[in-house]
């Protein structure tokens, strides 16, 4: 099954995390990479290695990145990753063994996120469809964030993609903050009614971070996670924050408007 499948990366200055996702693809024939014109090592670290081919693209939106990055694949499968993620050797086995004539179009993988490297118990993150026929796909926006649409049945595997974002603390804050005016964008141009209950709920500006830093902490046992767990969990409140702040700016600004 390896053979058939063409991972897809989206990078920019993906320096501190590259290497690692790359290592865990050495089976790839070939790696289809979409940069967003790095200016740190990232473009260096690809270099090492025969297998990826590099397109630029200037970045406006996830979804038009991957979509621009299946254009270039021609194998039956893709395999869409973030520059952090890093397989599993259980699930590159997994992969590996799955039946060729099963009539399944996509794949969906589940995530241990990890804080310095050390896997959580439990995060926010939910399994997603990363292994994909390139054919049947598609990319649409939602918030800051992108999903693939696939036609077709869908399977879950067994084994999990690690989620290792080892960038540092001021990348993390930019990304966020930019993140988040996105997710206004989404909040108050959506009725209510078409809201999810999370969505609703972060809408509401101050129930949020208390919701979210009882759910890491607890919920899901960050708190038995020592201090990566508590590292975690003031991460996702944090962001919380910085929506909550968001949108407070947003509807005061709309309030000023004659």
């Amino acid at each position: 099954m390896l053979e058939k499948i063409t991972p897809l990366l989206l990078t920019y200055n993906e320096a501190p995390n590259i290497e690692r996702t790359l290592q865990r693809l050495s089976w790839a024939n070939r790696i289809v990479v979409i940069d967003s014109f790095s200016n740190d090592e990232t473009l260096k670290i690809l270099q090492d290695y025969s297998q990826v081919e590099v397109f630029h693209r200037k970045f406006d939106s996830f979804a038009n990145q991957c979509n621009y990055g299946l254009s270039k694949i021609e194998s039956t499968w893709v395999l869409s990753l973030d520059a952090d993620y890093v397989l599993s050797e259980e699930l590159i086995f997994e992969i590996n063994n799955l039946p060729e004539k099963l009539e399944v179009d996509s794949y969906i993988i589940r995530f241990k996120y990890c804080v310095f490297g050390k896997p959580l118990r439990g995060t926010l993150l939910p399994p997603r469809k990363v292994l994909y026929k390139r054919e049947k796909a598609i990319y649409k926006n939602d918030g800051h964030a992108h999903r693939v649409s696939v036609e077709g049945t869908s399977s879950l595997l067994s084994a999990y993609i690690y989620h290792d974002d080892r960038k540092p603390l001021n990348r993390w804050l930019w990304a966020q903050d930019r993140y988040m005016v996105i997710e206004v964008n989404k909040l108050t141009q959506i009725p209510d009614s078409e809201l999810g209950l999370s969505d609703r709920i972060r809408k509401q500006k101050i129930l949020a971070p208390f919701i979210i830093l009882f759910y890491c902490l607890i919920v899901k046992g960050g708190i038995l996670d020592g201090w990566h767990g508590w590292y975690y969990a003031f991460e996702r409140v944090l962001a919380e924050i910085l929506l909550s702040i968001r949108l407070i700016e947003y509807e005061k600004l709309e309030q000023q408007e004659p």
